[in-house]
């Protein structure tokens, strides 16, 4: 494993959001979910993310996940992706979200 120093760490912006919808994303080779995400005084950020092997649109909605804030927006199967939701591979390969086990503020960093 690579070691970085702190200061690298510091660069990565990790924020709390709120998904406030989710629906499928019908361009997507690979299936995939729309997501709007509440991340406080950031705004509204639209995520596509893979992550429809354990959740359905429905459930989504309103759950707290951890988020990529500051990587540079790009285009995936016609959305605009400005966020990234983070997860971990579980052992079949499928995202199971990172989340809290409390309720956060909106747009709080990681510490």
């Amino acid at each position: 494993m690579q070691t970085i120093e702190w200061q690298d760490f510091e660069k990565v912006e990790l924020r709390v959001g709120t998904i406030r919808s989710a629906r499928p994303n019908e361009k997507a080779v690979k299936p995939a979910f729309v997501l709007e995400v509440d991340l406080g005084e950031l705004g509204i950020r639209t995520s596509s993310a893979q992550i429809t092997a354990h959740y359905v649109c429905d459930d989504l909605v309103g759950r707290q996940v951890l988020c990529v804030c500051n990587f540079a927006p790009k285009r995936i199967a016609g959305v605009r992706s400005e966020v990234l939701v983070t997860g971990v591979y579980d052992n079949d390969n499928r995202v199971v979200l990172a989340g809290f086990d409390r309720p956060l503020p909106n747009g709080a960093r990681l510490a």
